[in-house]
């Protein structure tokens, strides 16, 4: 069922593509003339620094043996000046491109965020969520820094290895050539790891998406794991993830080292050479002239060297971004069919037509199910765990898309209505009462924003929540933490009623909605709620008989399909499936 779980790495669904790079420059475009500034300024930079080995040299040369204060002077003052103006140039740069980079990140979550809500609730069955966070968030962080300073980069250390070629082969074409003689190495080296370096990518961000599902789990979870006392498993299990983590991290960072660190003996070696050689060719260059080479020796290995960081950076941003745009290439299964039409208001008829679905291809749940419920008309559904009392519910607010068949509301095929128009006119309670962080008023109008202070007041009394929101000091303005675990199960239950009533639905579903409510609140909730499901459609899944006897008419779900349809009455005089349930009910009562 799962595509993976804590401990399953993820699969990527393509090789290495250069496409996915190329895509991502669509979030650098609108800060072009940014990114041209900060190219403009880092050439600067670069251009003033290759001026001071060839300062140093005229110093060496010409000005110390003829003794020339006068020179030493300004040649000192133009270098003071230069470093305070590239220092200044610098803090600029920084701030700017800091400012690139958090809005390139603020687009990419923007767009990765609004794609996962309208991703079906197959894709979140199938996927441990701490994965989608990691992917939302850490590597959204590290993709923006490249996009916002790692093209620019590139086009500046391009840059800088041409200008200080230039500056070297101007100043000595001999030990010009001895500096270049560790290209071809590096090359090698280059193209021996990098078929490694992807792997190795690819297996720490498994490892670290691995780690962030099970945290994510545990927390969501700590209430049983503190039932069931399993502290102490969970800790074995998270200290085998980290460490796994840990490994793959350390070899990372072995391999990532492996182009700098050679770079850096390189420059190291290359530098004794030119010494070497220039004592060996003493006669036609100056000390000066050695010095200088030397210096720019650095100056060549440097970009060299940042290449080999970039190289790196790209290796690693190119599987974020893998990761990334799988999750927004993802397709949105359920969504608006192409020439969609508005669903007008509607009476409640709901009809099924031999509808067939399936959560996995070949297991079917259901099979050729059809009813007919009138306008008004209530309907519980009950039978064994499992059998598809949810499923239906779930298809008639188009939650899945059927298999075959045909499920309509006063006649409209719901598969060619926009899912707006369809949802706006439906009231789902679950069982599970999702409370989000705020207060209790903003949770009740959660659902619909424009409701005034009086009416989220009325949906509150109607169905019994407004007794215990008053009894709070903060009344509607209690505060509410995540998931509302600072309400009772109960209260929880009733908030998310009111705020399913609230919205006024032609149809309402109700999937084991009382079943955290006391049974003294349950008949206060019953009476309160009469006069709501009067006029409405309404479907109920309940395991209490004193819920689903009032229903107009009770469908046992079994054998994936409906076993029996009548009223309680007539199922009960038939004595089948729903007559062994109840009275298999009573006696666990009695």
């Amino acid at each position: 069922m799962a595509r993976n779980t804590y401990n399953i790495d993820e699969k990527l669904e393509s090789p290495f593509n250069i496409k996915h790079l190329l895509r991502s420059l669509a979030y650098t475009k609108k800060h072009t003339a940014k990114l041209i500034i900060s190219l403009a300024m880092n050439m600067t930079i670069n251009v003033i620094n290759l001026f001071t080995p060839y300062l140093t040299m005229i110093v060496i040369d010409d000005i110390i043996p003829n003794g020339d204060m006068n020179k030493l002077f300004i040649v000192g003052a133009i270098y003071l000046v230069s470093i305070l103006f590239t220092y200044f140039i610098s803090y600029k740069h920084s701030i700017m491109m800091n400012g690139v980079a958090n809005e390139i990140i603020f687009n990419i979550r923007q767009d990765i965020f609004a794609h996962v809500q309208e991703l079906p609730f197959s894709y979140f069955d199938n996927r441990p969520h701490g994965k989608i966070l990691v992917r939302v968030v850490n590597y959204v962080d590290n993709v923006a820094n490249f996009l916002s300073s790692g093209l620019v980069n590139i086009v500046m250390q391009v840059f800088s290895l041409a200008a200080v070629l230039v500056f070297m082969f101007t100043t000595n074409v001999e030990l010009s050539l001895v500096i270049l003689s560790g290209v071809p190495l590096l090359v090698l080296l280059i193209i021996i790891t990098k078929p490694m370096q992807r792997k190795i990518m690819i297996d720490y961000n498994n490892k670290s998406s691995n780690l962030n599902a099970y945290l994510a789990e545990s927390i969501d979870g700590v209430k049983t794991t503190e039932t069931f006392t399993r502290q102490k498993k969970n800790s074995e299990i998270f200290a085998d993830l980290s460490d796994k983590f840990r490994r793959i991290w350390l070899k990372r960072i072995r391999f990532w080292l492996i182009i700098p660190s050679t770079t850096e003996i390189l420059t190291t070696a290359v530098s004794l050479a030119v010494y070497a050689v220039g004592a060996l060719l003493l006669t036609d260059c100056s000390i000066g002239v050695i010095i200088a080479m030397a210096a720019y020796a650095g100056r060549f290995w440097g970009p060299i060297q940042n290449i080999g960081n970039i190289y790196n950076d790209v290796m690693n941003v190119t599987n974020y971004l893998e990761r990334i745009f799988e999750t927004m290439d993802e397709p949105v299964d359920i969504c608006d069919v192409e020439g969609a039409t508005e669903l007008p208001p509607v009476k409640g008829d709901v009809e099924f037509k031999n509808v067939t679905f399936s959560y996995e291809k070949g297991h079917t749940v259901l099979e050729n199910v059809s009813f007919k419920v009138k306008a008004g008309e209530s309907v519980a559904l009950v039978g064994p765990t499992g059998a598809g009392k949810s499923t239906i519910v779930n298809l008639l607010s188009r939650f899945y898309d059927i298999d075959s068949g045909e499920t309509t509301i006063d006649g409209h095929n719901i598969h060619n209505v926009t899912m707006k128009s369809l949802r706006s006119q439906m009231g789902v309670m679950m069982q599970d009462s999702f409370i989000f962080s705020g207060n209790i008023y903003e949770n009740i109008r959660y659902g619909r924003l424009d409701a005034t202070e009086d009416e989220i007041i009325a949906a509150a009394k109607a169905v019994r929540a407004d007794d215990f929101i008053r009894e709070r000091p903060e009344g509607y303005q209690t505060p509410t933490s995540e998931r509302g675990n600072s309400l009772s199960a109960g209260q929880r239950q009733l908030v998310s009623f009111a705020r399913t009533m609230l919205s006024d639905p032609k149809v309402l579903i109700l999937d084991e909605a009382t079943s955290s409510i006391d049974t003294e609140t349950e008949v206060l909730l019953q009476k309160g709620i009469q006069g709501l499901l009067k006029n409405r459609t309404s479907f109920i899944i309940a395991h209490r008989l004193s819920t689903i006897k009032s229903c107009d008419r009770i469908f046992y779900i079994g054998n994936k399909g409906i076993m029996e349809s009548g009223t309680h009455d007539e199922l009960m005089a038939k004595k089948g499936y729903y007559y062994n349930l109840c009275t298999a009910q009573s006696r666990e009562m009695e």
